[in-house]
């Protein structure tokens, strides 16, 4: 196959159309179990460490295979249909209760959202994954195609520590002292990025296997990188 010659733009197939359906999940899911937080010895954390970073690998697997403008348009959806499900649960919310259904607090407690926490949550995700989409595309096109791990886990580095110094400095800032506060920044960020890197080999096995069967191994060589872009 020829570095540079294969098209991001041919017929969605089957195979991209369930690593979309992968990446939304993983995103919608992480947003609703993020209100659990679990405790591993001194260290605390929102159950969605279980499932975001799964994002992130899908994110990986998108660009490197498909090409940064699928990966744009992917991330796009993935907000969409997030904030979506953000205004269904609300609505949901401001229905009236059945008199004899007792679960309103409880409802209102786990899948109400704060103003603050939901503009976190947004920005951090749009910062994240297009900082770690561009670094994978750009390395891509640096390495000449190789080194894959270098790529999956230096973008997961920039990716993953904005989103989290975005979502925590957002969600938390005058209520946390800073030193707290830089501290959660650095816990979520070691986490997520050793997450990805014992992934790697998982996601050597899924791309591999995309890219005999899609045909496909996209260079970003002439592409441009501005987010709002839905075209070049």
């Amino acid at each position: 196959m020829t570095p540079y010659s294969k098209s991001s733009d041919s017929q969605p197939s089957p195979w991209f159309a369930i690593v979309v359906a992968v990446f939304v999940t993983a995103l919608i899911t992480a947003n609703i179990i993020a209100v659990k937080l679990v405790s591993f010895g001194d260290i605390v954390l929102p159950a969605a460490v279980i499932i975001f970073p799964v994002s992130y690998i899908v994110g990986d697997v998108l660009t490197e295979v498909y090409g940064y403008r699928q990966a744009r348009r992917v991330i796009w959806l993935g907000f969409l249909c997030n904030l979506f499900a953000v205004m269904a649960i609300w609505a949901a919310g401001r229905l009236p209760a059945a008199a004899f259904w007792d679960g309103q607090p409880a409802f209102e407690r786990i899948l109400g959202l704060t103003p603050r926490i939901l503009a976190a949550s947004f920005l951090a995700y749009l910062v994240g994954e297009f900082a770690n989409a561009i670094v994978m595309a750009k390395m891509k096109v640096a390495t000449g195609g190789r080194w894959l791990w270098t790529r999956t886990i230096g973008s997961t580095v920039i990716g993953q520590g904005l989103d989290s110094a975005v979502f925590i400095t957002v969600a938390f800032a005058g209520a946390v002292d800073w030193r707290a506060l830089a501290g959660m920044v650095v816990v979520q960020w070691l986490v997520k990025t050793a997450y990805e890197a014992a992934a790697t080999p998982l996601t050597y096995l899924v791309v591999g296997f995309l890219k005999r069967r899609e045909g496909l191994d996209v260079y970003d060589a002439e592409t441009g990188f501005n987010p709002l872009s839905l075209s070049r």
